[in-house]
């Protein structure tokens, strides 16, 4: 009998109340171990909502055919979670202290925390591995530097080490352009498609289209809480598509695997 694999994300009819709001209504979505997916969506769309959902923030209504696991996993906690797939969300960028080292940022991926406690224990290997992850990145030189002092690219970076300090099977990012200047969005795609051709699975939520790398494969189409389209990016990025999502006529330009919007 054949093996299959356990899926990175494997969510089933699940709805998800937020307040009086159905930010997820009926969502049904598998992604594999190992692929490179765009979730792409306006605001409002359940992004967020999505995000929450996989990270135990937010829980789905119950209901007797919905289902959710991670690399097969059906019953997970923060630390589980985060040696599997790792997550650089702009709101732990936010939530930072300025005072806070790179190394410190990377470090406090083992404890899930903000920054690190000078009682927390910080072994040997925990520090190898910090030092690891930033130098994996180029960026080893940021390893006593304040955040307060970094480049908002510098500290984009830091953010993605301390994803990576678990060496984990996947990324999520989060919206990882907010705040960026052009420079620094060049070099997140830069390091984004870096880290997809290493074999890690990428899995970007976004509204925003120049986000979605080259090596991103299958775009996923989020709208009004459901899946509005699911396939490979050149069929799902045309410019009638992306109008219906965005609900406003646009223009579409291609480059390099790349796309624009106007």
């Amino acid at each position: 009998m054949a093996s299959y694999a356990p899926a990175l994300i494997d969510l089933r009819r699940i709805s998800v109340m937020r307040g009086r709001h159905l930010a997820l209504n009926d969502l049904t979505l598998r992604i594999d171990d190992g692929e490179r997916v765009a979730v792409l969506g306006p605001n409002g769309s359940g992004k967020s909502t999505l995000i929450k959902t996989i990270t135990r923030e937010c829980y789905p209504l119950a209901c007797a055919e919905s289902h959710i696991s991670i690399f097969g996993l059906e019953r997970w906690n923060v630390f589980e979670l985060r040696t599997l797939l790792g997550i650089v969300s702009n709101d732990l960028a936010a939530a930072q202290r300025e005072s806070v080292t790179g190394l410190e940022a990377v470090l406090s991926g083992f404890f899930a925390s903000v920054g690190v406690g000078a009682r927390v224990d910080i072994s040997g290997e925990m520090r190898a591995q910090a030092l690891a992850a930033l130098e994996r990145l180029d960026a080893g030189y940021l390893a006593q530097r304040p955040l307060g002092e970094m480049s908002s690219g510098e500290g984009r970076r830091v953010l993605i080490a301390r994803a990576l300090v678990h060496q984990p099977r996947a990324l999520l990012f989060d919206e990882p352009s907010t705040s960026l200047d052009l420079s620094a969005q060049r070099e997140l795609g830069a390091i984004m498609g870096a880290l997809a051709r290493s074999g890690l699975g990428i899995v970007l939520v976004t509204h925003q289209l120049s986000d979605v790398v080259q090596e991103i494969d299958r775009v996923v189409l989020l709208n009004r809480g459901r899946i509005a389209g699911d396939g490979p990016k050149r069929e799902m990025l045309t410019e009638a598509r992306m109008a219906q999502l965005f609900g406003i006529d646009v223009e579409l330009a291609e480059r390099g695997g790349c796309y624009r919007l106007w």
